[in-house]
């Protein structure tokens, strides 16, 4: 599987293979699982998506750390991957971190698909 590098590639991919409304669903599982109060409708348009999603990070970041922790966790990003991260900028931080959740909650859903 060739990870996408863009959240635009992993959206178009998402769509070509109609797996969109997947994608928000284990988000939504994920997110709730973490205890994250947040719920995406199923026919969020992208865009909204990503909006609502990098604002999430951001605040847990900035206000709840450890839920934040707890989130990354549940979801299975990579520690490698976040420890890569530039954290200077927090806002910056949140929209690499909003991509990272992204792009595993991608890989989980092509490979239930796939297999």
């Amino acid at each position: 599987m060739q990870l996408p590098t863009t959240f635009n590639d992993l959206i178009e991919e998402a769509n070509q293979l109609n797996l969109y409304d997947k994608l928000v669903n284990q988000l939504n599982k994920d997110f709730l699982l973490a205890n994250v109060d947040l719920d995406f409708h199923e026919d969020i348009l992208p865009t909204s998506l990503k909006l609502l999603l990098h604002e999430t990070v951001y605040k847990l970041i900035q206000e709840k750390f450890t839920e934040y922790l707890n989130l990354l966790y549940i979801i299975d990003v990579p520690e490698k991957a976040v420890k890569a991260l530039n954290g200077e900028d927090v806002l910056k931080l949140a929209e690499d971190v909003t991509f990272l959740i992204l792009k595993r909650e991608w890989q989980k859903v092509w490979f239930k698909n796939h297999y």
